[in-house]
Parts: C-alpha cells; sequence; structure tokens
C-alpha cells in the first residue's frame, strides 16, 4: 500500500500573498463575556467599561465594551489560518490602528485583510517583508478594527 499524499495546513509564502487582494477569514467569532472578563483580568487592564456592568450602564454605551486589545489581538488571530501559519518568521510592528465603534459582549467579529506592500528583505535572504491592513467588522458589517500590520515572511521554500 503507498502512502497517502501529505497536506499540510500553512499560511501563504511571500511570492504567494498579492497586493491589492482581500483575504476575507472566515468563520467569524462571536465575543462573550467570558473573553472579555478573562482577557481583561489576564492583562491586570482594570478599567471598569470592561468588569463593571453597573457603572457601564451609565456610560455613553451603557453596556461594558469589549476589551479593544482582545479586538485587536482576535483580527490578527483571524488571519494566522490563511495567511501566516507557518510562513511567518516574525511580526516587525503594528500600526495605525483604530477602533471607530465598540464591540459587544454577543458581537460576532469577522476580519478581512489586504496586502498593501511587499518587498524583499535587503538583509535577510529568503525572506520578505509584507505589510497588510486587517480591517475587523461586527456581524452589521461595521467596523470595529482596523490595524497595519508589518510582518517578514519565509520565501517558498527550495528543494
Amino acid at each position: 500500500m503507498s502512502e497517502p499524499k501529505v497536506i499540510a495546513q500553512r499560511g501563504l509564502y511571500f511570492e504567494e500573498l498579492a497586493t491589492g487582494v482581500l483575504y476575507q477569514h472566515k468563520p467569524g467569532r462571536t465575543m462573550t463575556e467570558t473573553d472579555n472578563v478573562l482577557f481583561t483580568t489576564m492583562t491586570m487592564n482594570t478599567q471598569a467599561l470592561h468588569l463593571d456592568a453597573a457603572w457601564s450602564a451609565t456610560q455613553p454605551f451603557g453596556q461594558r465594551l469589549m476589551n479593544s486589545m482582545f479586538t485587536l489581538a482576535t483580527m490578527v488571530g483571524q488571519s494566522v489560518g490563511q495567511l501566516t501559519q507557518g510562513t511567518i518568521v516574525a511580526q516587525l510592528g503594528m500600526s495605525e490602528i483604530t477602533f471607530p465603534h465598540p464591540l459587544f459582549h454577543g458581537d460576532t467579529l469577522y476580519t478581512e485583510t489586504v496586502v498593501t506592500q511587499k518587498r524583499l528583505s535587503s538583509s535577510r535572504p529568503g525572506q520578505g517583508i509584507v505589510t497588510m491592513v486587517h480591517t475587523g467588522r461586527n456581524q452589521d458589517g461595521v467596523v470595529v478594527g482596523t490595524a497595519s500590520r508589518t510582518a517578514l515572511f519565509w520565501l517558498t521554500p527550495t528543494a
């Protein structure tokens, strides 16, 4: 009996990423109260807008908000399976991070990514630098977060 063909799940190598393409990451992730309280307390963020339901009810949004760092981390995380799983060398930085609308308990986050720039690394043979913009939307299509992210990617391995 012959060995089965092996297909490993991975992200995209530098050459496979195309600028201007919209990569949609599925499935979405529904945010829970547990997610918010656990992440907020694990990161020692004592902001009442995440933890105190009674006080938050008196604030402009009338309820607790999802921790924006959890929103950002989930946006990046949703892109991993499709773009960076096993093909990223390192994250180099993030910029232009915005949260134009809050995310609440029970909302579902959907993320998409557009590669805006890419170039070969001048100092690291076999690697390239990619800049991408992640956009997170809630279940109604409202943008809840954006972030520009630069990462170092592997080029396709040679045999």
